[in-house]
């Protein structure tokens, strides 16, 4: 592409639309390098800090990822988050064909907050379990993710590993919960350190903060999630129908 030095858009704007072109037409493939900054440079005919900052705006955009000391690549398509079913991140990563696990973070019984014990219909104070797990998708960090239940209903789950073992799973088969439905809250946020450490972010970035109540056959509340996703790999679709 000839960049149009007399235009009025910037022209590290003008590489970045090339480049996002170049990329969406498949000329790269995901992961792969693309040219290295002065490379790059060379071939637009401008300076290094010029193409830093088109590569950057794409990072942002969630087209790239870098990679400290190997250099900038090309981003898999974000994932389509159909939000019309109640399903576990597990499942939702197997039925894409991803490989689905876990590392847990923490793992352990807490006396429940305000906002924790209402969303729970429990007093103040009584004790929760708090699971947060970081959830990966073929070893790619995509989310955090930090589940409440009541102590009381489930006090033996926390001898199973939930790094490799399914809370759906268990809630189902060793406690016979249905999960049958589930109120959710999404708002944008800009990735905090700690995110940004644990999701191998770029800063500044964008997440996805979410909310989640979900509840039995019979409507008493199961679990309080807390859920933080990476919003340069996720899209969540909604299907509305209007009102008769």
């Amino acid at each position: 592409m000839q960049l149009q030095r007399e235009a009025p858009d910037p022209l590290y704007q003008q590489i970045k639309e090339s480049l996002t072109v170049a990329i969406r037409a498949g000329e790269f493939e995901p992961h792969q390098r693309l040219p290295s900054e002065r490379e790059l440079s060379e071939q637009y005919g401008v300076s290094r800090m010029t193409v830093r900052q088109a590569l950057q705006a794409l990072v942002r955009d969630g087209l790239l990822y870098t990679r400290v000391g190997k250099g900038t690549f090309v981003a898999e398509p974000k994932i389509d988050q159909q939000l019309r079913r109640l399903t576990g991140f597990s499942q939702d990563v197997t039925a894409r064909g991803g490989k689905p696990s876990s590392r847990v973070l923490e793992a352990q019984v807490v006396e429940a907050t305000p906002e924790v014990a209402a969303a729970l219909r429990m007093t103040p104070g009584s004790e929760v379990i708090r699971l947060t797990r970081l959830r990966l998708s073929n070893d790619t960090p995509l989310a955090i993710e930090t589940a409440h239940l009541p102590f009381a209903r489930f006090s033996g789950l926390l001898s199973h590993d939930f790094a490799v073992e399914s809370l759906y799973m268990v809630l189902g088969q060793e406690y016979g919960v249905a999960l049958t439905e589930a109120e959710q809250v999404l708002e944008a946020a800009v990735a905090d350190v700690d995110e940004v450490r644990l999701l191998e972010l770029t800063p500044p970035a964008a997440v996805m903060r979410m909310q989640r109540l979900t509840v039995d056959s019979e409507g008493e509340p199961v679990e309080y999630v807390l859920s933080t996703y990476r919003g340069d790999r996720y899209k969540f679709r909604f299907h509305l129908q209007a009102g008769r």
